[in-house]
């Protein structure tokens, strides 16, 4: 029922509650709307109760749920055929909520790929594992390794990324799933590389898939925000934690996330075709020693490759190592960069340049980085849709000048 407001009213109550609360017109809005109310009410309180009690379904509270969370969420779930979806306020907090997801009723164990985002492996090292969590560390593209880690570390979940940051290994994920299920663990994946057009892993056994929607999903760089899909065993866990936790994404931000969707496909179709240019061009350039590039025809992975990723998908990402170069020349080459951009991000509709040294992998001694592969001349690409002639003029403008 709507509040009646009548001219005796004082200003301040007017001020209050006019306009509000009216109930929605018949017709249906083309894009969701932005509900920023953090709290919901019925018109009368039996129903509330059992909205709280999950009795009928509803709105009560934006840290339970929110209509444009929900709305984001239902199309997460959608795209990486999941049973469920949380959105949340950066892909770190996503990381974070899955892996507790993952170790909740299991052991505290996890086999982790020794290939992470510098930010995932402080999490395992510096809160995980002095939270009591074990961690053993592998290369996840070892088969014999892997199971070798799980016979002996019988975890309660494997991490892994579906493409590596910032090295490009793929993983096995089907295989992972295999193992994983074998031991009862459960399988997480960042999918954020990948994203779903080319990969989605719990069609392939995972059960939670990860994202950080900041990137290609959302694309535009004006929203921080992460997601996690799950397979129906994890939902009820998932939506508890949240509960519990509240590492809700905002409004304003699952709206952006679902506009960015909208164009996601076209916009990764791009950047995939950009990219297989770019590092084919790299290639050939006298001042790279090493281009990583899953598309490429000597990568490492390339039967994973072609057996989980569509025909000509390979990602959008290019990283390379410049010939005997070191940190003061891969500073020299991104400072004479034009049209490039120089941010610490990924999956924008512009082409960005990063240095893990000093970015991503910042916090990881030079001893791990050495260990890992990530030496102080790598230089990491994420393409955009531009035009790729564009791009490489810039490239190649800039490797002429160190």
């Amino acid at each position: 029922m709507e509040t009646e407001i009548t001219q005796s009213m004082k200003l301040q109550t007017k001020a209050v509650h006019a306009g509000d609360r009216r109930k929605p017109s018949p017709a249906t809005p083309s894009t969701t709307p932005i509900y920023t109310a953090s709290s919901f009410f019925y018109d009368d309180v039996e129903t509330l109760d059992r909205v709280f009690s999950d009795e009928e379904q509803g709105y009560c509270y934006s840290r339970y749920d929110n209509p444009t969370n929900s709305a984001l969420e239902e199309l997460l779930a959608a795209l990486e055929s999941g049973a469920g979806a949380l959105a949340t306020s950066s892909g770190m907090s996503a990381i974070h909520v899955a892996l507790l997801s993952a170790l909740t009723d299991r052991r505290r164990s996890i086999v982790a790929s020794s290939a992470l985002y510098g930010a995932t492996i402080r999490l395992l090292m510096n809160i995980l594992e002095p939270s009591g969590v074990d961690v053993r560390w592998v290369d996840i593209t070892n088969r014999a390794e892997v199971e070798n880690a799980v016979r002996e570390a019988n975890p309660g979940c494997i991490l892994t990324e579906t493409i590596s940051n910032p090295l490009l290994r793929v993983a096995p994920i089907d295989e992972l799933a295999g193992l994983a299920r074998q031991a009862g663990a459960a399988l997480v994946v960042d999918n954020t590389f990948a994203t779903p057009l080319m990969c989605r892993p719990l069609e392939l056994g995972a059960h939670l898939s990860v994202h950080s929607v900041t990137k290609y999903l959302a694309g535009h760089g004006d929203v921080l925000g992460g997601a996690i899909i799950c397979d129906a065993s994890h939902l009820s866990t998932l939506r508890t934690l949240a509960k519990t936790s509240g590492p809700n994404l905002g409004p304003f931000e699952s709206y952006l996330t679902m506009r960015g969707i909208k164009t996601f496909p076209l916009r990764m179709e791009r950047q995939c075709a950009n990219a297989a240019h770019i590092a084919s061009w790299l290639a050939s350039h006298p001042k790279v020693s090493a281009v990583y590039f899953p598309g490429a025809p000597n990568h490492p992975d390339s039967a994973t490759t072609a057996r989980l990723f569509p025909s000509g998908l390979f990602g959008a990402m290019v990283s390379f190592d410049l010939k005997d170069g070191d940190r003061n020349e891969v500073f020299r080459f991104i400072n004479a960069l034009k049209l490039i951009v120089r941010a610490t991000s990924l999956g924008d509709v512009h082409t960005m340049v990063l240095y893990p040294a000093m970015s991503s992998h910042r916090d990881i001694s030079p001893a791990q980085r050495r260990r890992l592969g990530i030496g102080d001349n790598l230089v990491r690409l994420s393409i955009g849709i531009e035009d790729h002639e564009d791009v490489i003029a810039d490239l190649d403008e800039a490797l002429s000048a160190i």
